[in-house]
């Protein structure tokens, strides 16, 4: 691996695959890992580029991980009693390892934070073979009033990021001491979020009065993706997740992981931006303050590519498109009060969310992209990191048992609400 930060990670085969860090022309030799999202028609009459900014900042509050959801009501439902029944024959025997602390690991000086304060990442190793990518969420940020000093609607450092996992005291997926947690043994590379960019940004740009924001969210991304490979080289198994503004690009970083692991199977569970839709004016204005050309690597699938064309919802169609063996999953409540409020700044029928999610979902799989989702009645917005990880079950399925089917590779179908009220 090359010096520097986000730099490459050569892939095995004989053209390398490297990871582009920084804005300016590809490295000659090798091709780079990218992805294109394509247009959606049906929303492109939702929204004015004037409107563009709310729908993006739906991730997450300030702080480092979500608030906790409503709980659902209802019991776990053992594995043994489900179409998960196959699953311990495919899991095999668990073996113990050895676990380290969690390691802070300062990154290079490419890497910063919005405020250009330095980029920390954690990695705790366990498994050498099992690997959990979190991206963490914390809203986003696109004009001077929201980048600015004033602005509360995203996560300017990586600040309490670590506190909990250094502590030990981590709730949900992160809580390891938990025997039902299918993460547990999994090695762990944890993302902090800190550029308003939804991870996916490449720039410094000048928003005037003053205001100037380091976007450089794929920077860092890549920089803790490169460091997942050169620690972990046998690893077999790797789960993308994120929340709220993190699982945004865990399509993208998937593709990416395809690259450099090519062996590794993959899986990706976004939780919490099912909603955002694809609309031209929004993914171009966003794309050019946040410099999203510049993170888009050069896969085939790509060519011709427009930044109005780089959505959302797409990445999950140009990821899959690239790379057909990863796995997509996604977790969402109905009424996510979150993506509900944003939407409404931008037109979007806020008090239907659940319309929008489906109707993504449609697309993505219209363009032949298989998309397991797990739709929640209520109006929270995240779960992996909370207790409720191990109790929200819908029509009878444990969102832990659907969990942990999918990481260990058995398919799981749909699970969606069919009173999808708010506030359940």
């Amino acid at each position: 691996m090359a010096d520097g930060c986000g730099v490459g990670v050569e892939a095995a085969g004989p053209a390398p695959a490297r990871l582009r860090c920084g804005s300016g022309p590809a490295p000659a030799g090798g091709s780079h890992l990218a992805v294109r999202c394509r247009p959606m028609n049906r929303w492109r009459a939702l929204l004015a580029a004037g409107l563009l900014c709310g729908a993006l900042v739906a991730c997450s509050d300030g702080g480092g991980l979500t608030d906790s959801p409503t709980p659902t009501t209802g019991g776990r439902i053992e594995l043994s009693d489900t179409a998960f029944a196959t699953l311990p024959s495919l899991v095999g025997t668990t073996t113990t390892v050895p676990v380290q602390e969690w390691e802070a690991v300062t990154a290079p000086a490419d890497c910063m934070c919005s405020d250009g304060s330095e980029f920390t990442y954690f990695v705790r190793t366990a498994s050498p073979t099992k690997v959990l990518f979190f991206m963490e969420g914390g809203g986003a940020c696109f004009n001077a009033e929201t980048c600015g000093p004033g602005g509360e609607t995203y996560k300017r450092t990586v600040g309490n990021s670590g506190t909990d996992l250094l502590a030990g005291t981590g709730t949900g997926i992160f809580d390891f001491e938990n025997p039902d947690n299918p993460f547990a043994d999994y090695s762990v590379v944890y993302v902090p979020y800190c550029t308003g960019d939804v991870h996916i940004g490449n720039t410094t740009h000048d928003y005037g009065d003053g205001v100037v924001i380091q976007h450089k969210g794929y920077v860092n991304g890549t920089t803790a993706l490169a460091a997942l490979a050169e620690r972990f080289p046998d690893v077999a198994v790797v789960v993308m997740a994120g929340e709220s503004a993190g699982s945004i690009p865990t399509p993208l970083y998937a593709g990416l992981a395809h690259d450099l692991l090519p062996a590794a199977r993959l899986t990706v569970l976004a939780d919490g931006s099912g909603a955002y839709p694809d609309v031209p004016a929004l993914n171009l204005a966003l794309g050019t303050v946040w410099g999203t050309a510049n993170a888009i690597p050069e896969w085939p699938e790509n060519e011709g590519l427009t930044p109005e064309q780089w959505s959302l919802p797409g990445l999950f169609v140009q990821a899959g498109l690239h790379a057909p063996d990863i796995t997509f999953a996604r977790h969402d409540y109905a009424f996510d009060q979150t993506q509900a409020f944003f939407s409404g700044l931008v037109g979007l029928a806020a008090d239907d969310l659940v319309t929008l999610i489906d109707l993504n979902e449609t697309q993505i799989e219209a363009a032949g992209i298989d998309l397991a989702s797990y739709i929640t009645p209520g109006d929270s917005h995240t779960v992996l990191h909370a207790p409720e990880f191990y109790t929200e079950v819908v029509n009878g399925v444990s969102l832990l048992d659907w969990v942990t089917a999918l990481v260990a590779g058995v398919p799981v179908d749909d699970v969606h609400c069919t009173e999808c009220t708010v506030g359940s």
